[in-house]
């Protein structure tokens, strides 16, 4: 027979135990759930407008010539909104779509914007025989340019600094 101490078998009820403790791990059972997540967003249409500067530079009125000069503008659209670019008449005294005038102290040079530049359709806000400038956004900049004229035969105004400005709106 076996002899085992009582030290022994407190030993080997021990080691007994132990390996029934540490027996594999039994598979967890995983639940599922699942869903779904809806998403969306609204574009909208949305413009932007900038200009570029239009400077008939040095004029001459004595020459009997017109002067002519470009300027631009730039409109950016989300892509296949429609859009016009229409044009005030400036803040020159006794402006109008017929006459623009550009101001320096109380002198006034006559001046016009035109949308071709056969200088013969007045940018304006598409009333009377004025024309307004549209397109269909593409979601990257149209560059559009601005042709202007000072018309010859101003021959009484004087010398001096002479500046205008024109209201750009964009209607989308």
């Amino acid at each position: 027979m076996f002899d085992i101490s009582r030290s022994a078998a407190r030993a080997a009820g021990i080691a007994l135990l132990v390996p029934a403790s540490l027996a594999l791990p039994t598979a967890a059972s995983a639940d599922t759930a699942s869903s779904t997540l809806d998403v969306s967003a609204t574009v909208t249409a949305n413009c932007t407008v900038s200009t570029s500067a239009l400077s008939f530079g040095n004029v001459n009125t004595i020459s009997g010539s017109n002067v002519d000069a470009t300027g631009g503008i730039a409109v950016t659209c989300t892509n296949g909104t429609a859009w016009a670019a229409s044009a005030g008449v400036g803040s020159g005294t006794g402006a109008s779509f017929a006459a623009r005038r550009m101001s320096s102290g109380a002198s006034l040079l006559s001046y016009n914007l035109y949308t071709d530049s056969a200088r013969s359709s007045v940018w304006g806000d598409g009333s009377g025989s004025t024309a307004t400038i549209g397109n269909t956004g593409t979601g990257s900049a149209q560059n559009v340019t601005i042709y202007g004229r000072v018309g010859s035969g101003q021959t009484s105004v004087p010398a001096g600094s002479y500046g205008d400005t024109v209201s750009v709106t964009v209607t989308y």
